[in-house]
């Protein structure tokens, strides 16, 4: 069974905008306001949403400005108020902040859950935000934004990271959702084959720690609707027992595409001497 997988580092082209970097409490302010802007544009606050804004802001690619944006969200607002069970549902997670004083880079996925989507079945597909904001008058305020829907191999990147995160919590949720029925694992520790009901079993029931994961040599491939990820992970902690333990393992994850959903099928590794 395969237990975690580290996150890597991602840049994008909009990083090199912050000329040096602030503090995880200045980071942990910019992730809240940007999900308070979330938040004005599904309750409809034009109020705040005017604050948020800067007069010359320019949305990329439409080169949208600050009037045609606010009046955008409004629309979609009223739309979603008058069919709430035809509204998309979004979230937003992975965040990356570069910050100055006074200005900041904020990039994240977005998760969005469509109920009339391909085949007019409910469907879940992930597109990647870039926002460029400055303090101005003590306060922040957005002057760009930028985004684009995330082709097969960056939407598999970040259900590696999903992964990542949901094997420490115990996120049975997660496993039931992303594992596919037919999935299969192979431990790289003890060779032991498993089958979803069971890999999830073991994941619940591991009562070991982590102190240490880092990844590297990801690689990954996408045929059709099959996709392949390689890579080399580190592992370092405490066994259940609290023997310690420190592992290079050479993993393979099987990914496959259903129902517009991607969905890992299997996984395998190996110790590396």
């Amino acid at each position: 069974m395969k237990s975690i997988f580290a996150i890597f580092v991602m840049t994008f082209a909009f990083v090199g905008y912050a000329f040096g970097e602030c503090g995880n409490a200045d980071k942990t302010a910019l992730e809240a306001f940007d999900r308070a802007w979330g938040k004005a544009g599904e309750t409809g606050d034009k109020a705040a949403l005017t604050n948020i804004y800067a007069d010359d802001y320019v949305g990329l690619p439409g080169m949208q400005n600050k009037t045609a944006t606010i009046d955008g969200t409004m629309k979609t607002f009223e739309r979603n108020k008058a069919n709430p069970a035809g509204a998309d549902k979004v979230t937003h997670d992975h965040y990356m902040i570069s910050c100055t004083s006074n200005s900041a880079t904020i990039t994240h996925r977005n998760t969005v859950w469509t109920p009339e989507g391909e085949g007019g079945k409910p469907e879940t597909f992930y597109t990647r935000s870039v926002h460029v904001l400055e303090k101005r008058g003590g306060k922040w305020q957005v002057v760009s934004n930028a985004g684009n829907g995330m082709d097969d191999v960056a939407t598999l990147w970040y259900l590696e990271q999903d992964w990542n995160d949901a094997s420490p919590k115990r996120d049975k949720a997660w496993f039931e959702k992303n594992y596919a029925a037919d999935f299969s694992s192979v431990s790289s520790v003890t060779g032991k084959l498993s089958n979803k009901v069971a890999d999830i079993a073991d994941t619940m029931n591991d009562k070991g720690t982590v102190e240490l994961t880092e990844t590297s040599d990801m690689n990954i491939r996408v045929d059709g609707k099959t996709a392949i990820v390689t890579g080399i992970y580190r592992t370092k902690g405490k066994d259940e027992k609290g023997a310690a333990y420190d592992r290079r393992i050479r993993f393979t994850d099987t990914w496959i595409k259903r129902d517009g959903h991607w969905q890992a099928w299997a996984t395998a590794g190996a110790i590396i001497p």
